[in-house]
């Protein structure tokens, strides 16, 4: 394979808002990688119920399987949908990367893992394209954290950036050894309290967080979370924080509004970013993902930061579309043959390549 030529791949990322299934087509060479179609699929209303359930209860290994050929037979509709709407012949594309649907992610202890559901096997039948899929265990197995794997992305995405520039909420600061973290619930939390108060999968623009009130106590307890503490590498996700850690923290705030609460959901992201960019002389602050389209989120970094804070879409790069980007980015990589180096950002002992190749 020349890899000196461009080559056609496929990114396809769902997160752990369960919102949709992100399809994004790249060109890419060593040394660019540039956007060509983009689109959402939505994700079905019983099959999230589903990935949620297994999240919170215990699971069986039939149920296991039937969430994991589901999730497969998803992102293989999606993707081929896609083809046929942007008039894509398969054959042109060299490789999708398929993140899958993380269902836990546990990257401390004796035996530490990542799990992330949708069989690559039926997503490489049905597309007829060859499918990288599992890139998080070899970077486990390699002492990483397994995550945050975007700011290896990030640092070759804006290399042309000058000064310290940080992305959120998987905290990336571009310098010589790229640096990286998660930097607590990003988006998690407030799309489940609005899902379960206002029946809405999220606040658009910060509207209701923005008619409540800030609970200072509330605030302060959340962020004695030892998770807040801990220095990185580190890495987190819906199996931590969750309905069951937002309503322990509740027990005693009854007396709160279901804004109020919103609003100090909010001042929680916003702080937990500007904290972990504390005394690192960050010049640019660039936000990607949902957290972009949340007008008041942004106005609260701008008022915790004194670095400049620009949407990627400002840079040419589609916030929506920045996650999907990586995995195909990811996939170039491993079907060129190419290690990746995620030493500074996970604490993995050396580089890997990363992904199983299907198809």
């Amino acid at each position: 394979m020349n890899i000196n030529k461009k080559q056609l791949c496929i990114g396809v990322m769902s997160g752990t808002s369960l919102d949709g299934v992100d399809v994004a087509l790249c060109e890419i060479d060593n040394t660019s990688c540039t956007l060509l179609h983009s689109h959402e699929y939505s994700f079905p209303l019983d099959l999230k119920e589903d990935v949620l359930e297994a999240i919170s209860t215990p699971l069986t290994l039939l149920s296991f399987g039937v969430l994991d050929h589901r999730l497969g037979t998803l992102f293989a509709n999606s993707i081929n949908t896609f083809l046929l709407f942007f008039n894509i012949n398969r054959e042109d594309v060299v490789a999708i990367g398929l993140h899958g649907q993380t269902l836990w992610h546990s990257p401390n202890g004796d035996t530490p893992f990542s799990m992330q559901l949708g069989d690559a096997n039926i997503v490489a039948s049905k597309t007829q394209i060859t499918t990288v899929a599992d890139f998080r265990r070899m970077d486990i197995a390699n002492g990483g954290q397994g995550a945050p794997f975007a700011p290896a992305f990030h640092k070759f995405l804006f290399a042309q950036l000058k000064g310290k520039v940080a992305g959120m909420a998987n905290i990336t600061i571009l310098e010589e050894n790229v640096l990286g973290w998660d930097s607590g619930c990003g988006n998690v939390l407030l799309d489940w309290w609005m899902s379960q108060t206002q029946l809405k999968p999220y606040d658009k623009d910060g509207e209701f967080a923005l008619s409540g009130k800030l609970s200072k106590a509330l605030l302060t307890l959340m962020l004695q979370d030892d998770y807040f503490k801990k220095a990185a590498p580190k890495s987190t996700g819906r199996e931590y924080f969750n309905a069951f850690w937002l309503e322990e923290k509740l027990t005693d705030f009854s007396h709160l509004s279901e804004s109020d609460i919103q609003r100090t959901l909010l001042e929680l992201t916003a702080l937990s970013i500007s904290n972990d960019l504390k005394d690192k002389d960050i010049t640019t602050l660039i936000v990607c993902g949902g957290g972009a389209k949340n007008t008041f989120l942004m106005q609260r970094l701008a008022a915790l930061n004194t670095c400049v804070i620009k949407c990627s879409d400002e840079l040419g790069v589609s916030s929506d579309a920045l996650e999907a980007m990586a995995f195909a980015w990811f996939a170039y990589k491993r079907t060129n043959g190419q290690e990746v180096d995620l030493c500074s950002i996970t604490g993995a002992c050396k580089k890997s390549q990363l992904g199983a190749i299907y198809g």
